[in-house]
């Protein structure tokens, strides 16, 4: 690293200190937004040789005494290569911060279950992203980052949130930096949470420098050959895809290099393709589901003329088909079984999503067929949702014969019931009444 390089990082490490230390003298939590890229690795690595300097060199009253949480965002379809490596990588951190006495904590934030992609997309029929009807990032991204910086502006009243992104990343960025900027001060308004700030020490960096801060040891242990190797193996663009998302504004994870697998918004993963191309053959499943998501997005068969709210919906194109949401699903669990069969630990869908797409799908009336008789078709098992335990067997039992075996009447009771339990399910007890009315009125019209 030339010797102009090693002084403008010095002056970083020492702008850093004073911030955290002389600049503001409050406790108001710092909040790093943490990738596992490029950018954030260099931030963290700057901000951790600061804080080990304010605690060798620095008097008591300038001590660690305000807590840096590294968040990260998982929006659970994150690219696995990535997931298995930020997830070591924050281990490491975690345990490392510990023994050098160090006030870094590790924070991983994931959607709420009701927000999850799967259950959005399999349950309630949502079609997958594009650029005209972009959900997936409020709810995957903005909602879990947003809650966790309301809780520590609750508690200290205040927050900073540092960020990596860096004026030579884009013109557009650069742009965008500096008309949030305010000359002279380092830290600028939080154009979206209240009481919040932003810091940007990086901003003035180039990406030789970056690549200069990250080839040196990680402070955390170890180093960071395998976050080059994974740049390497996936170029397709020099883009991060930032996984703590506050703004609306930011740029497509589909344009980055790392993102969610199952983003939709380009008609191509280049990327996955890349990694595929470069020895991680076991991934061409996921690029196939992917891009048969997007091929199947727009075709009429596969989408109900309505909104979920019942509207016509614009061209005709509304919410999924209740057939596609099941071979949808169907899909997603083969790919998943397919992937087990290489990389045992991997989990496309979880459990609990599972229950609440069949939540999902009992709140729109439909009953048959079960999420687990999709499952246990793919997997050859014999779960049934409908037998969970005693209690649950001697409730249908006593159901029964309370209606006198009319199978009518007991079809009806237990999708009422069904409903009412699963409402809690999905903490979406709005319109209960009128999604019992609807079945009332469907049994009514079938008798």
């Amino acid at each position: 690293m030339m010797i102009k390089t090693k002084d403008r990082i010095n002056y970083i490490i020492n702008e850093i200190v004073d911030q955290y230390t002389y600049a503001d003298s409050t406790e108001k939590p710092w909040i790093i937004g943490f990738s596992g890229g490029k950018d954030s690795t260099a931030l963290l690595t700057l901000v951790w040789k600061a804080l080990l300097k304010v605690k060798e060199e620095l008097p008591e009253p300038y001590q660690l005494r305000r807590p840096v949480y590294v968040v990260c965002n998982d929006t659970m379809v994150e690219n696995p290569i990535i997931v298995e490596y930020t997830d070591r990588v924050l281990e490491k951190i975690g345990t490392a911060a510990k023994e050098q006495s160090l006030p870094i904590f590790v924070q991983k934030n994931i959607p709420r279950l009701e927000d999850s992609f799967w259950v959005n997309v399999i349950g309630r029929g949502y079609p997958v992203p594009n650029n005209a009807f972009r959900w997936c990032t409020d709810k995957l991204k903005i909602k879990p980052t947003s809650r966790f910086i309301s809780d520590q502006v609750s508690e200290k009243g205040e927050a900073i949130i540092l960020i990596g992104t860096r004026s030579a990343e884009s013109q557009a960025r650069a742009q965008s930096m500096k008309k949030h900027a305010i000359r002279g001060k380092r830290l600028t308004k939080h154009p979206n949470e209240a009481n919040t700030f932003v810091y940007a020490p990086i901003r003035d960096l180039m990406l030789e420098e970056v690549w200069g801060i990250i080839h040196q040891d990680a402070p955390w242990g170890g180093d960071n050959s395998e976050l080059y190797s994974i740049y390497r193996d996936a170029s397709a663009d020099d883009y991060e895809c930032p996984t703590m998302v506050t703004n609306k504004k930011h740029s497509s994870c589909g344009q980055s290099r790392f993102g969610c697998w199952t983003c939709t918004v380009v008609p191509k993963d280049k990327s996955m393709s890349s990694l595929i191309n470069n020895g991680f053959e076991w991934l061409k499943p996921l690029l196939d589901l992917r891009q048969s998501m997007v091929e199947e997005r727009n075709k009429p068969e596969n989408r109900k003329t309505t909104r979920r709210d019942g509207t016509a919906a614009v061209n005709g194109m509304g919410t999924y088909s209740d057939k596609y949401k099941r071979n949808l699903l169907r899909q997603v669990l083969e790919t998943q079984k397919e992937l087990q069969s290489i990389k045992p630990h991997i989990e496309l869908i979880t459990n609990q999503e599972l229950i609440a797409i069949q939540a999902a799908w009992y709140r729109d009336l439909v009953f048959k067929p079960l999420v687990s008789d999709i499952y246990n078709k793919v997997y050859k098992t014999d779960i049934d949702m409908d037998k969970q335990n005693d209690k649950v067997q001697k409730e249908v039992e006593l159901l029964k014969k309370v209606c006198n075996g009319s199978p009518q009447d007991f079809d009806l009771i237990q999708e009422l019931l069904i409903l009412q339990k699963n409402k809690s399910l999905l903490n979406r007890k709005r319109g209960l009444k009128d999604d019992m009315e609807r079945v009332i009125e469907k049994y009514l019209n079938n008798n």
